[in-house]
C-alpha cells in the first residue's frame, strides 16, 4: 500500500516513514475464523460469509497494548476510530467510527451501540455510554461491525460494538497486575479463573485506578470489579454475570486558544466532576436442543447512579455591568457585615477577578444572574434498566448446502430520573467557582429580564422498546453466500415533569410511540480460497430520547445537563448504508498476509444534530435533514518469526447534505457579522457538502510487535489524524480577524508515536513475571482532538473581561469570540508488572 497521498499532509509524516521502514498496524482480521453476527451467541458464520468487514480483537491483543482502557485501544488498532477528548479525562471520550459517535456526554449524536454479552450498554437517557463502567480486564473479544445492522437493534447507525467477556473455562488461572506512572498514575488489577470436572466454572477480576491527571485539577479514581460464574450440565450452559464499578472523574473540557498557548496544562473553569456507581447482574441460558438447532437467551438488571458537579462561567454575565458595586450594593454589603469591596472607581483594568456585585445581588434578590459570572450546575441521574432476549439458532443442509437462521425476541426498559439545580457565584483567580446563595429555583435567584431565575429540572423518564428480528445466511454455492436480515422495533416513551405537570407550555409531560422495521441483504462471493468479495444493503434506525425531547427548541436553548423545555416531538434517525469490498490473505500459517480494500455509503435521513450556542454547552437538539458519511477502507497484517505488522487507512467524506440555518455563536460567517454587527450571536448559512466538524478526512494506523531475544519484546505504533473543522463552524466558513474573533476554527492534524517493552525474567510455558513499560506521545507532540466556537470570557492573561467593546449602533455588547480546543495529553511513562501463575 502506498502512503504519498497522506503524506503530503505534515500529521501524517512520521507516519508514512514508519511504514516505509516496515513497521505497521497488526489488525486483527482473519485471526478468528467464525463471527457472532447477533448481539446473543447463537448465529456464529464464517468469517468468509459476512457481507462486512468486522474487526475483532482478543484480551492477548489488549494487553499487550498496554492501553489503560478499552478505548485507548481501539482508539490506536482499529481501522475508521478516532477519538474526540472534548471531556478531557481519558475514561470519558467520545469515540467516533465512519463519522458516528458513542460517547458518555449529552448532547452528542450517537451513532454506535455497544453490547456487553448481549446487553445493551447504551442508557436510555440521551443513548450515551459510559466507558468508565467497562472493565478492560474483564474483555475476552471484541468485533467491530460496520453498518446499520438492524439485528443490533436501535441506535445502530453505523456500526455496533460486541464485546465477549471471560470465563473460568476459557481463562483458567490467576494474576496480578501493578502500574504506576507519570502524572500520579498507579493502578492495582487481578484476575482469577477456574473451573471443575463437573462443569462448574468462575472467573473474577478487579481494578482499582488512580490519576492526578496531566491537566489543573483533573484526579481520576476507578474501582470495578466483575464476576462471572458457569454451570454445565449435559446440553445446557448457565452463566451468571455481575459487575459493580464506582467511579469519580475528572475532566475539565475545552480551553481557549490563547490560554492553552500560554499554559497546555491550564483549564477555562473548574472543577467538572462526574461520578458513576453502578450495579449490573445478568443470567444467560443456552441448550442444545437437537442437533442443528439451539436456544440462547439472557435477562439482566443494571442500575446506574450518576452525579455531575460542574464549575462553568455565566455568559449572561459577559455584556453586563459587573465590577463597581451601586449604592444599594454598597448598602447590602455593609449591613452583611462584608469590607474591602471598592467604594468607587472598579472596573476592568483594576479589577481582573469581580465578585462584590456578584455578592451584593445575591443579598438583594435582584438580578444575580446577570452580575455573577461564575455558575455551579449539579445534577443527579438515576437508571435502572432491565429486559430479556431470547433467540431460536437453526442449521442444516439443502441440497447439500448449509442454510443458518436466527429467530429471536427482545424487550427492554429503562426508567429513569433526572434532577438538576444550579447555583450563582464568581470566578476565582484560578478559576474555580465560589457560590453565593443565590438558586435557579425561581426564589433566591432574583430575576432575569424581569422573569424569576429557575433553572431547575426534575424529570421522570419510562422507555419501553419491544423488538422481533430475523436472519437467513443461505448458500447458493458453495462459494456465494446470501443474508437477508430485519428487525422490527416498537419504542414507547414517556415523560412526566415533576415541576410543571399535565403538559401545556413550559411542561416537559410528553407521550411518544416510534415504530420501524429495518431491513437488510448481503452478499458474499469466494473467488478463491484466498479472495473473498461482498457488498451489502442495511438500514438501522434511532428514537429520540427523553433528553432530546426536552431540549428541542432553538428559543429555549438548553445548556447539557442544565434545563429543558417541553417541545414538538423529533422524529427518528433513520440510516441507509450501502458497502462492498473484497478481503483475501496471501501466503499460509503463521506467514500470512491478510488484507481488506471496501468503500461504504451511508445516508441519514432526520439526524438529531445538538446545535451549540456556545462553549459553556448551551443549545438545543433538532432534526436536520439529511447527513452523509463515505469513505474507503484498506487494511493488513503480516507475520513471520514471532513479529506482526500491520497498518489500516480510512479516507472519509462526512458531510451535510441539506441546506440549514444554524446558530453559531462566535463564527465570523453569522448573518450578524456579515451585517456589519461582529462579535453577536447570530446564524450561520449550511449548504449541501459543507463538512460536519470532529471527523477527520484521513486517518492512518501502524502497528509492529517483535520479539528481540526468548524474553523481550518490543512494540511501536503510530495514528495519524487529519484535521477537523470545529463546531460551530459546520458552514466551514469562519475566519480568525484578531479582534472579535480569533483561532481559525478548526484543529490541526497530528500523528502520535509511541513504544512499549516487555521482559520476561523467566519463560515458563505459562504464567512467570513480565515487567513491561510504555511511552504515550514519545515525541511529545501538542496536538488537540475537537474543537468549538465560541465567546470567551478571558483575556489573553486568563484575567475575566466582562464588555470588551463598546455598545454598537444597535446598543449591543459584542464579545469576543474564539476557538477553543480539547488539548491533548504530553509525553506519558507507564511501568508496570504482572505476575501469573496456577495458569
Amino acid at each position: 500500500m502506498s502512503c504519498h497521498v497522506p503524506c503530503k499532509r505534515q500529521a501524517f509524516a512520521p507516519a508514512c516513514l514508519l511504514l516505509m521502514a516496515g513497521v505497521a498496524l497488526a489488525q486483527d482480521a482473519g485471526r478468528v475464523e467464525v463471527i457472532g453476527v447477533t448481539p446473543l451467541p447463537g448465529l456464529d458464520v464464517p468469517r468468509d460469509w459476512v457481507p462486512a468487514n468486522v474487526q475483532t480483537a482478543r484480551s492477548a491483543d489488549i494487553e499487550r497494548s498496554h492501553a489503560i482502557d478499552l478505548t485507548g485501544f481501539i482508539a490506536r488498532r482499529l481501522g475508521s476510530v478516532s477519538v474526540n477528548e472534548i471531556q478531557g479525562n481519558p475514561f470519558q471520550p467520545d469515540v467516533s467510527f465512519r463519522g458516528f459517535t458513542a460517547s458518555p456526554l449529552l448532547g452528542r449524536a450517537q451513532g454506535l451501540s455497544i453490547y456487553l454479552d448481549g446487553m445493551r450498554l447504551n442508557q436510555a437517557f440521551g443513548d450515551v455510554v459510559s466507558w468508565d463502567l467497562v472493565p478492560k480486564s474483564a474483555i475476552s473479544t471484541i468485533a467491530l461491525m460496520p453498518g446499520s445492522n438492524p439485528l443490533f437493534g436501535l441506535n445502530t447507525l453505523g456500526g455496533a460494538l460486541a464485546i465477549q467477556t471471560k470465563d473460568g473455562l476459557k481463562n483458567p488461572g490467576n494474576s496480578v497486575q501493578l502500574l504506576a506512572g507519570s502524572h500520579g498514575r498507579a493502578a492495582l488489577e487481578f484476575q482469577s479463573g477456574g473451573g471443575r470436572a463437573e462443569g462448574l466454572s468462575w472467573f473474577v477480576t478487579g481494578n482499582r485506578f488512580h490519576d492526578q491527571g496531566w491537566r489543573v485539577g483533573s484526579p481520576s479514581e476507578v474501582s470495578q470489579l466483575f464476576g462471572k460464574f458457569g454451570a454445565e450440565a449435559g446440553d445446557t450452559r448457565l452463566s451468571l454475570t455481575t459487575a459493580l464499578a464506582d467511579n469519580s472523574l475528572n475532566g475539565n473540557g475545552l480551553q481557549e486558544d490563547r490560554l492553552l498557548a500560554k499554559d497546555w496544562s491550564s483549564v477555562y473553569s473548574k472543577p467538572d466532576n462526574t461520578k458513576n456507581r453502578s450495579a449490573l447482574l445478568s443470567l444467560a441460558a443456552s441448550h442444545d436442543m437437537s442437533k442443528g438447532l439451539s436456544l440462547s437467551g439472557n435477562v439482566y438488571l443494571r442500575r446506574i447512579a450518576t452525579s455531575t458537579y460542574n464549575g462553568d462561567l455565566n455568559n449572561g454575565s459577559f455584556d453586563q455591568s459587573v465590577y463597581q458595586p451601586s449604592a444599594a450594593d454598597i448598602a447590602a454589603l455593609m449591613a452583611a457585615g462584608h469590607t474591602g469591596f471598592p467604594l468607587a472607581g472598579a472596573n476592568a483594568a483594576n479589577t481582573p477577578f469581580p465578585k462584590w456585585r456578584c455578592i451584593a445581588q445575591a443579598l438583594q434578590n435582584d438580578e444575580p444572574g446577570d452580575k455573577c459570572n461564575g455558575l455551579i450546575n449539579q445534577s443527579a441521574t438515576t437508571q435502572t434498566n432491565h429486559g430479556f432476549s431470547g433467540q431460536l439458532n437453526g442449521q442444516a443442509k439443502f441440497s447439500g448446502l448449509m442454510n443458518q437462521w436466527v429467530v429471536g425476541v427482545a424487550l427492554d426498559s429503562s426508567w429513569v430520573r433526572f434532577k438538576q439545580g444550579s447555583e450563582l457565584g464568581y470566578l476565582n483567580p484560578d478559576h474555580s467557582i465560589t457560590g453565593v446563595g443565590a438558586f435557579g429555583d425561581g426564589v433566591s435567584g432574583g430575576n432575569v429580564n424581569g422573569v424569576p431565575y429557575d433553572t431547575r429540572v426534575d424529570l421522570s423518564a419510562r422507555t419501553r422498546t419491544a423488538s422481533v428480528y430475523s436472519s437467513d445466511v443461505l448458500a447458493i454455492n458453495p462459494q456465494t453466500h446470501l443474508t437477508l436480515s430485519g428487525r422490527y422495533n416498537r419504542t414507547t416513551l414517556t415523560n412526566r415533569d415533576a415541576i410543571t405537570p399535565g403538559g401545556g407550555a413550559g411542561s416537559l409531560d410528553g407521550d411518544h410511540v416510534f415504530r420501524r422495521f429495518n431491513p437488510a441483504v448481503g452478499l458474499t462471493f469466494a473467488a478463491s480460497e484466498s479472495l473473498t468479495f461482498y457488498g451489502g444493503f442495511n438500514q438501522g434506525s434511532r428514537a429520540p430520547s427523553a433528553i432530546e425531547l426536552g431540549c428541542a427548541d432553538p428559543a429555549q436553548p438548553c445548556k447539557l445537563p442544565n434545563a429543558m423545555a417541553g417541545d414538538p416531538p423529533l422524529k427518528q434517525v433513520v440510516t441507509s448504508t450501502l458497502e462492498a469490498g473484497a478481503r483475501g490473505k496471501i501466503g499460509v500459517n503463521s506467514a500470512a498476509t491478510v488484507w481488506n480494500l471496501g468503500v461504504f455509503r451511508a445516508d441519514n435521513h432526520d439526524d438529531i444534530l445538538f446545535v451549540a450556542d456556545n462553549a459553556a454547552g448551551f443549545g438545543y437538539f433538532k432534526n436536520f435533514g439529511r447527513t452523509r458519511r463515505q469513505g474507503l477502507e484498506a487494511g493488513f497484517s503480516t507475520a513471520w518469526a514471532g513479529a506482526s505488522l500491520g497498518a489500516n487507512l480510512s479516507l472519509l467524506d462526512v458531510t451535510f447534505r441539506s441546506d440549514e440555518s444554524l446558530n453559531a455563536a462566535g463564527n465570523s460567517s453569522n448573518d450578524q457579522a456579515q451585517a456589519g454587527f461582529p462579535g453577536l450571536d447570530g446564524n450561520i448559512a449550511v449548504r449541501t457538502g459543507n463538512r460536519m466538524p470532529l471527523v477527520p478526512r484521513q486517518m492512518l494506523k501502524l502497528f509492529a510487535e517483535m520479539p528481540l531475544g526468548a524474553a523481550f519484546s518490543v512494540g511501536a505504533d503510530v495514528s495519524a489524524v487529519a484535521a477537523t473543522y470545529a463546531r460551530g463552524n459546520e458552514n466551514n466558513a469562519h475566519q480568525s480577524e484578531g479582534k472579535y474573533y480569533l483561532g481559525g476554527g478548526r484543529s490541526a492534524g497530528y500523528s502520535l508515536f509511541s513504544v512499549s517493552g516487555d521482559w520476561r525474567p523467566k519463560r515458563p510455558r505459562a504464567g512467570g513475571l513480565v515487567l513491561f513499560a510504555q511511552v504515550n506521545n514519545l515525541l511529545d507532540r501538542r496536538y488537540s482532538t475537537a474543537a468549538q466556537l465560541g465567546a470567551t470570557a478571558f483575556d489573553a492573561n486568563g484575567n475575566y473581561v466582562a464588555r470588551p467593546f463598546p455598545a454598537n449602533a444597535n446598543g449591543d455588547r459584542p464579545l469576543v469570540g474564539s476557538t477553543f480546543y480539547a488539548p491533548g495529553a504530553p509525553r506519558s511513562l507507564t511501568f508496570g508488572l504482572r505476575y501469573s501463575f496456577g495458569n
